[in-house]
């Protein structure tokens, strides 16, 4: 079968990476894909939120499946538009993309069926916003309510930062029109985690548990981005907490999209907190997250076109999940100044270097004269490169990844130091 991969960062080369190694692929392509995905699939040159272009290449090439990575063409129906060719897709519609595409959506859904999570108020005029500062207490977490690339959401610990952040995010329009809606949440304090999962009409099902690293800097200071880093699985799950995550999370959810007559088919991506009450959701997105997929894809030990087949046709209920028991530490290599303004176009050194046992999944790159042929690859992006290690221990995986990540160099290039490392949040719990 060929398949198409939608998508150009490091999740869409782990996804590629994968669908490589099944034995039922016969053609494997991308759009746009980056200097890293090359090596392994076609790419061509279709923007990720090109409709028209991705649809009408998939019927040309007689492409079996559609892979959507990103969330932006999810929001726009790229799996409606697929869908409607007669081509199976695997990602959720334009109905069930609200889930990410909309936090007030996503929060109104978590209160309707009675999911645990922050305490939440929405703004659409920003004198309403400035007037409701300090309306949980400090610090005071501010959300754009659209989509913003995994950053839109702002952490202020004073009075006079959330009137700054409320200023940026309605006054001076940091995020778009992203945040022409502001969500307003209850701080929660603990540890974070996320839990992806496979979804149809016929089961849920939880993959390995990760844990990633948003803020920029080491001890989880600075502002938010994409992810810095993930392991998995996760040091804080237990059985225990599995359970309640199920039971109170995940159940709950998969019910109340029946209820809704959402048809979701793809992954759910659940970013949860971990407190002292319990589990508690922070958000929902549409698709495998980035960069938890390059710590979880590499632990996956069945044929995951098999897998995306079965949630495309509803039967993923009948479908054996076998995963590796071993430990993986992604840690990600990003440019100076990220997740704010940075350069790109810098050559980047070392990359052959690397054991030949780590996993290397490019996220922002480029060849230097715009095609592959043994050219210089250069930056172009803010997170550059994932690295992933997978060891019998997790101590043993931290130290393979971060050898390597020490074997590669680019002009600004940025990582944190404590990817792997328990955060001090977690002995409260």
């Amino acid at each position: 079968m060929k398949v198409l991969i939608v998508g150009g960062g490091g999740r869409e080369h782990a996804i590629a990476w994968k669908l490589r190694q099944s034995p039922g692929l016969s053609g494997l392509f991308c759009a746009p894909g980056n200097a890293g995905v090359a090596a392994i699939a076609e790419c061509v040159a279709i923007a990720a939120d090109d409709i028209p272009g991705i649809v009408g290449f998939a019927k040309r090439e007689g492409v079996g499946l559609v892979v959507i990575g990103p969330e932006v063409p999810l929001a726009m129906g790229l799996a409606d538009a697929v869908e409607a060719e007669g081509i199976r897709v695997f990602g959720p519609n334009k109905k069930c993309a609200r889930l990410e595409a909309s936090k007030a959506f996503t929060k109104a859904f978590l209160a309707r069926h009675g999911i645990p999570t922050a305490k939440y108020a929405e703004f659409t005029d920003k004198n309403e916003l400035l007037s409701a500062v300090g309306l949980y207490g400090y610090p005071m977490v501010l959300k754009a309510d659209g989509l913003a690339s995994g950053k839109g959401v702002i952490i202020a610990e004073t009075k006079a930062e959330a009137e700054r952040a409320a200023e940026a995010i309605m006054g001076d329009k940091i995020f778009g029109a992203a945040g022409e809606r502001v969500i307003v949440e209850e701080y929660l304090t603990g540890v974070e985690a996320s839990a992806l999962c496979f979804v149809d009409e016929s089961a849920i099902v939880p993959m390995e548990s990760a844990q990633d690293y948003k803020r920029v800097f080491d001890g989880d200071r600075g502002p938010n981005t994409g992810g810095m880093g993930a392991y998995s699985p996760s040091l804080v799950f237990t059985p225990e907490l599995e359970t309640r995550i199920r039971g109170e999370i995940l159940t709950p959810a998969f019910d109340g999209f029946k209820k809704d007559g959402l048809d979701f088919r793809g992954v759910l991506f659940v970013g949860l907190m971990l407190t002292k009450e319990g589990p508690k959701v922070v958000e929902f997105n549409n698709r495998f997250g980035d960069p938890e997929t390059q710590a979880v894809l590499p632990r996956l030990k069945t044929d995951i076109l098999d897998i995306m087949l079965a949630v495309a046709e509803n039967r993923l209920a009948g479908q054996k999940i076998e995963w590796d028991k071993r430990n993986s530490v992604c840690v990600v290599l990003a440019s100076d100044g990220y997740p704010g303004a940075y350069e790109t176009g810098e050559r980047i050194s070392g990359l052959d270097a690397v054991d030949g046992d780590i996993l290397l999944f490019h996220a922002g790159t480029r060849f230097e004269n715009g095609s592959p042929g043994g050219t210089q690859i250069l930056t172009d992006g803010g997170r550059v490169l994932g690295l992933t290690a997978v060891a019998g221990s997790p101590e043993e995986a931290r130290r393979r990844a971060y050898e390597n990540v020490m074997k590669i160099s680019f002009k600004g290039m940025r990582y944190r130091k404590d990817i792997g490392l328990l955060p001090k949040t977690a002995r409260d719990l």
